[in-house]
């Protein structure tokens, strides 16, 4: 397993009443829009990187983060919200839905 990664208990998400809150480590300003998987930090926190094409400017790559996701996982932008950090790389989204039908949504990109 790479130094960089994930341990295979470190999720980034953890489930609410209303749905999922997940962290998120979003790399603005990137050649492609894409989600590049779990990465853990160095306190070994767990991050679901993901790129946007969009600067960090006037919010457009909080706006391009959820449209990518949005349209990955087939839900409304609207049930995507940034719930803390978002003027930072690091942010935590909250997913507002059911959390088993969410889960199987995002599953695949963990």
């Amino acid at each position: 397993m790479a130094a960089n990664a994930a341990s295979p208990r470190s999720l980034p998400f953890s489930v609410q009443a209303d749905g999922i809150r997940l962290a998120v480590r979003l790399t603005p300003g990137a050649k492609a829009d894409a989600i590049d998987g779990i990465e853990a930090d160095a306190a070994g926190k767990a991050w679901l990187r993901i790129r946007t094409t969009a600067p960090p400017v006037d919010g457009k790559a909080n706006a391009a983060l959820i449209k990518l996701l949005a349209k990955r996982w087939r839900v409304p932008k609207s049930s995507i919200a940034i719930a803390s950090g978002a003027t930072a790389r690091n942010k935590i989204l909250s997913l507002h839905g059911d959390p088993d039908h969410l889960f199987s949504l995002i599953e695949p990109d963990l």
